[in-house]
Parts: structure tokens; sequence; C-alpha cells
């Protein structure tokens, strides 16, 4: 058993930016992380570019360059490795955290696939892109069915539905009707979401407006076949031949982790967990950075606006530490 100041669990940006604030006020501490680094960036579409100019991505002071004024996926896996080699974070890939118990001290120990850990304090930065929001219809689980897109390639001369209208949605929309791909795209709104990215915002209207994109305003997938999907609309049922579902519905944050750990979540639609001014949650020692802190509502929270949490946590981590010596 490994005993430290700080568990910090997620090795995305934001967990990052947690080891970096954990490095200048010399703490002993880990960040665990459970796939590789920028686990979720790294599986965004290989081809997407970020919505957030290069700057605003920035951390430690570390400049992020990039081609464009938005960077690409692969300029920021390279900046984010680029910033672990810098400040020599301690992080241990593909060890995923299987349990956390709260000790009477107030201490926590934390079980690893790889070990123990007796740790003063937690940070949780563990995103939401793991865990999809489902569909919930007959067929979702057919090999056809994904939650995740990639790249165009699969799909070309292929009949695909992509379901959802926002960035993702769009994003894979038109990148497999440019590669050959026939698509209807259905969406639970009577139009594109209006804040999908700017530059590409007229361009999928365009493609819906002149027929080359086909799409099903206000509607859902009502059954899943294997050849076939039965699309909900207000003019009533639609089977159309299908190879291939894109369920674009975005993803949800560890709620079972949150739980384990006690975390109060608020009683609305949102379930947000419930945090203070300095990121602290309602549990002593457990503190909340990034999108997790959203709760359902993903849209709010983004690597920009969170990079600040960090500072946040370990200002009050070290005046806390501070408070004990006196």
């Amino acid at each position: 058993m490994k005993k430290i100041d700080v568990l910090i669990v997620g090795a995305g940006p934001i967990g990052l930016a947690c080891g970096i604030e954990a490095e200048k006020n010399k703490l002993d501490y880990v960040i665990l992380e459970k796939g590789t680094l920028v686990n979720s960036i790294y599986n965004y579409p290989v081809n997407m570019t970020f919505f957030s100019t290069s700057e605003k991505l920035e951390m430690g002071g570390i400049p992020f360059m990039s081609v464009n004024k938005q960077p690409t996926r692969p300029e920021a896996l390279e900046y984010y490795r680029r910033i672990v080699k810098h400040f020599n974070l301690n992080i241990q890939l593909y060890e995923g955290v299987k349990s956390v118990e709260r000790q009477s001290d107030g201490r926590f120990l934390v079980y690893s696939v790889k070990g123990v850990y007796l740790t003063d304090k937690i940070v949780l930065s563990t995103g939401f892109y793991d865990i999809p929001n489902k569909l919930n219809v007959p067929g979702e689980e057919l090999q056809k069915v994904t939650h995740y897109y990639k790249e165009p390639w699969p799909y070309i001369g292929q009949k695909v539905i992509v379901v959802g209208g926002g960035n993702s949605g769009v994003d894979v929309a038109l990148e497999t009707w440019r590669k050959g791909a026939e698509v209807t795209m259905v969406l639970k709104e009577p139009t594109v979401d209006q804040n999908v990215k700017y530059w590409v915002l007229p361009d999928i209207e365009n493609r819906i407006k002149e027929g080359s994109i086909g799409a099903y305003f206000s509607s859902s997938i009502k059954e899943i076949r294997e050849h076939e999907v039965v699309i909900d609309t207000p003019e009533g049922e639609k089977t159309i031949a299908n190879d291939f579902v894109l369920a674009m519905t975005g993803y949800r944050p560890n709620f079972e982790l949150l739980d384990q750990l006690g975390v109060a979540l608020t009683l609305d639609e949102k379930r947000r967990p419930c945090f203070d001014g300095n990121q602290e949650s309602n549990i002593p020692g457990l503190y909340l950075a990034g999108v997790v802190c959203g709760g359902l509502n993903t849209r709010e929270f983004f690597i920009e606006n969170t990079i600040v949490h960090a500072k946040a946590i370990f200002t009050d981590i070290m005046k806390k530490r501070k408070q004990l010596v006196k």
C-alpha cells in the first residue's frame, strides 16, 4: 500500500492541470488513468477540430501552437503529451480505480486494478466520455449500432442513420456523406442545434435543404432492425432501409463512482454533483474538477472554463494543510 497526499482520478486535460498544481506545491501525488493519456481526446473522431481556440486550452504557461485557430485532435494529443513530459507528471496509465473507501480518520483507501493507495485527498476528474446515453430501444444491441465514431471509411456506399443534431452528429453526417454514404439524420428537436460550430452550421443546413442529407426533425428512433430502422415522426411511423446507426446522443459521468463515494447530487434532471467554491464536494477531502461537475448538463463545462478548477482545488488543499500544522 502506497501512502500519498493526493490521488487524482483521470488523466484528461483537467487531471493534468491538477497534476501541475500538485507538482508546484511539492505534494506527493499520483494520477490514475484507466486508459491512455487524455483518453477522451484520443477517442474523438480522427479528423475532429476543437471548438475552442488553442490559447484557451493552454495550461502551466506552456504555449499551445496549432496550424489553424482551432486545433485538431492530433495537435491536442501532442500538446498534452508534451505537458506531461515538461512537468514530469506522475501518471499511471491503464490503471483504473475499482473502489474507494473513506476511513474513520477522513483519509481514503483507493483500490485500483494494480494496487492500493492511502490518500489524504482525492480529486475526481473523470470526465463523461466513457458512458454513452443509450437510445433504450429494441435492437440497440445490434453490431451495426455504435455510440462512438472514428472515421468515415467504413460507411462508404452504406445507408447510415445519424442520431443527434449537435456538433458530433453534424460532423459525422457531413463527413460520412462526403465519403459516399447515404445519410439520414434523426433529431429530437425541430432544428439542428444552433450552437453547432459556426463554420459548420450553414453547411449542414444547406445539405439538408437541398436534400443531399435526409433529416427527420422532432423525431426519435423506435426500433432498430437488422436491415431497417423504424422512426417515430410527427407524420407517424416511418420505416427506412439501413446498414448502420451512429448514435451521437452524448455521454454521462460515472454516477456509480460518485454514488459509491457518497457525493450528493441535485434532485433535478441535471443530477449535478454538489461542491463548494473550492470544488470540494459534500465529502470532506473529495474534490471535483472538470466536466464531471456538470452532471447530465454536459454543455456547461469545457476544458477552457474548467482549467481554473485545478488552481482553486490546490489552493484550498494547501490552505487546509497549513491550518493543520498550526
